[in-house]
């Protein structure tokens, strides 16, 4: 046999290999193929080939691992029991930067499944050789990196401490000034998953002085980018007052405003949120939110979207308002109930209607005259409606009782609580004859007005327990009338003049 005929041989095996790992890359893009692959072994037929001397093909079977892991964890189980993660790690500081990115995606495709895998590629040393791929001069290294790094940290603070503590996060803050979008978006990305998990994380982010970079990209045209940064100081802003401040400090106001109407639908989300952790922390937060337009803005950006995107809006309005009687005053003027109202009305997500109930109730629970604005909206009866309804969820319930309950003890405008006199339960009614027994006293036209619309007829129709709060209500309710008119209205009083009719022996002469 000659040379030519022997090298033959190996070349023949060569193509053979590089068409399998190449059919098997490609296959697993297809959903479908994944459980015949499974089944057919390709796990243990594809470990040896990382270690193949021809580079394409280590990087082909990486990239087949990567696929086949991606598509559900125990597809990564069985790579982390392959032992194959080792070789993979290994590689990352040896190989050329085709094969380090797809070794990197191996790893951010097992780690992204579970707080379990993930701590698996943690255990085999991987964050070490990940952090210094955020130093490579390829940028395309460094995204593959920073992405299998926030994949890893976004499960818990455990994981997200030990990217920290592999020197992750400055490389980071370096890669988020980098030119290339692409990268800028997954380090940002990353920054947010490690800030999501406690204060202390979200300190170390801040100290190395990414608040102010990711605030300059507040305005960048790229959609995604601007999602991540601005979800990034979303969860740096959530922990605490002093963090909350240094992102206001890095000037976000008012330039944050303009993402309150971009087309992007997350970035609105987003910009809400963002908006919604700084207000909640202190009335003084919130006030720069006002006097900065914040209110009105996020008002409107209510109004323009549905659904989810609404929600970190509506509890927004709610955490200012439930500061202090001034700011819920500034949502009232800057036309917030008719919103809110309207997103308690029209939503069908049960927990929307519900932060829409709590931002209601916060805004009315200060004086009568916050209670009547949210009032005059119609508010209430919806509110009772869902309350009472078998079909709400526990949640809802709660929560529109709360604010039927705050809204109903200030307010003193009696066209908008009389229904309730007909419609609701005990538990309400006594908040309802309440109000009545304290504004009737004092108001005789709306002691007459009480009269002719039948209200007093219908409070003696109310059977309340003896000394019960609201049976002293209906008996200071009584007390502002003559006795008579009280017995006039009561039941059963029509078929006592009715008998004296009977009895009743006519003079004549």
């Amino acid at each position: 046999m000659s040379q030519r005929q022997v090298l033959q041989v190996f070349e023949l095996y060569q193509n053979a290999r590089t068409r399998f790992v190449q059919m098997v890359a490609e296959q697993a893009t297809r959903p479908q193929n994944i459980e015949t692959l499974q089944n057919a072994g390709v796990m243990s037929l594809l470990r040896p080939l990382l270690l193949d001397v021809v580079p394409t093909i280590q990087q082909t079977a990486a990239l087949a691992l990567g696929r086949l892991a991606n598509y559900n964890d125990d597809l990564a189980e069985a790579v982390v029991k392959g032992d194959i993660l080792p070789q993979l790690v290994y590689s990352l500081a040896e190989q050329n930067c085709v094969y380090k990115k797809a070794a990197a995606f191996v790893l951010r495709a097992v780690g992204k499944h579970s707080p379990q895998l993930a701590q698996a590629t943690v255990d085999c040393g991987a964050l070490d050789s990940l952090v210094i791929c955020l130093e490579d001069f390829d940028p395309g290294v460094k995204e593959a990196a920073a992405w299998a790094l926030a994949y890893i940290a976004r499960h818990n603070a455990e994981l997200s401490q030990a990217v920290v503590d592999a020197g992750a996060v400055p490389l980071l803050v370096l890669c988020i000034q980098e030119p290339e979008t692409a990268l800028k978006r997954i380090a940002a990305s990353a920054l947010s998953d490690i800030s999501k998990h406690s204060p202390e994380l979200a300190q170390t982010v801040v100290d190395v002085g990414a608040i102010a970079h990711l605030a300059q990209m507040i305005l960048n045209p790229d959609e995604k980018l601007k999602q991540q940064v601005l979800s990034a100081l979303s969860h740096i802003a959530k922990h605490s007052v002093d963090l909350a401040e240094m992102v206001v400090e890095a000037e976000i106001f008012p330039v944050v405003l303009t993402c309150l109407k971009d087309k992007d639908d997350f970035v609105k989300k987003n910009a809400c949120t963002l908006i919604r952790e700084i207000a909640k922390h202190t009335p003084e937060l919130s006030q720069l939110i006002v006097n900065a337009g914040g209110v009105a803005a996020v008002i409107d950006c209510i109004g323009s979207c549905k659904g989810n995107i609404r929600l970190p809006g509506i509890m927004m309005l709610g955490y200012v308002a439930a500061h202090s009687e001034n700011l819920a005053m500034a949502v009232i003027i800057s036309k917030g109930v008719p919103q809110l109202s309207d997103c308690l009305s029209e939503e069908p997500e049960d927990h929307i209607k519900a932060a829409a109930a709590w931002a209601l109730g916060q805004v009315g629970r200060h004086t009568p005259e916050h209670a009547r604005a949210v009032a005059i909206t119609n508010t209430l009866p919806v509110l009772l409606a869902l309350y009472m309804s078998p079909e709400s969820s526990e949640d809802l319930q709660v929560k529109s009782k709360k604010a039927i309950k705050n809204i109903i003890q200030k307010c003193t405008y009696l066209p908008a609580l009389e229904p309730f006199l007909y419609d609701a339960p005990p538990n309400i009614l006594k908040y309802v004859a309440g109000q009545f027994s304290k504004v009737l006293p004092h108001d005789s036209k709306a002691r007459r007005l009480f009269v002719t619309s039948g209200g007093l007829k219908k409070i003696q129709e109310i059977k309340a327990e003896p000394g019960s709060i609201l049976q002293e209500y209906i008996n200071n309710i009584n007390s502002c009338y003559p006795e008579e008119i009280v017995r006039y209205y009561s039941p059963g009083y029509s078929d006592i003049l009715l008998q004296r009719i009977d009895s009743y022996q006519p003079l004549i002469n």
